[in-house]
């Protein structure tokens, strides 16, 4: 909103669908866009380098396992831990049951964490104590 604008845009495209009531069982890797409708029990990743990767969870979706993206909107239900390098909304009925690793992050009114928030900052700061004499 005030800072400087990103670079990596989220996918403006779905390139992979998991429909409603399709139970995945084992790890995934995407590039590009993936919506997920169904469920999935393992982790969802984005391979590595690519970072307009989006993953979009509608309010039926539930993943149990790690999710590992560069752009995340959800609506739906992770349990597991969450990081994000770029950007996370999470809407009106979206739940997290585990720790969240974010960059930025957008959360509508009704959604829920239930772990700890960590903010990945852009800029490592060093903190020093003061000499006492």
């Amino acid at each position: 909103m005030f800072g400087k604008k990103s670079e990596n845009k989220p996918q403006g495209r779905i390139d992979s669908l998991i429909g409603a009531g399709t139970r995945v069982e084992g790890s995934i890797r995407f590039t590009g866009g993936l919506r997920i409708d169904g469920e999935v029990v393992g982790s969802v990743e984005a391979t590595e380098g690519a970072s307009s990767s989006t993953l979009v969870l509608s309010e039926h979706a539930r993943v149990e396992g790690g999710v590992s993206v560069a752009h995340l909107v959800s609506n739906g239900t992770v349990v597991g831990s969450v990081s994000v390098s770029e950007s996370l909304e999470m809407q009106s009925k979206a739940r997290i049951v585990g720790d969240v690793d974010y960059a930025m992050i957008e959360m509508h009114q009704g959604a829920v964490i239930e772990g700890r928030l960590v903010h990945r900052g852009t800029k490592s700061v060093e903190l020093k104590l003061a000499a006492s004499n």
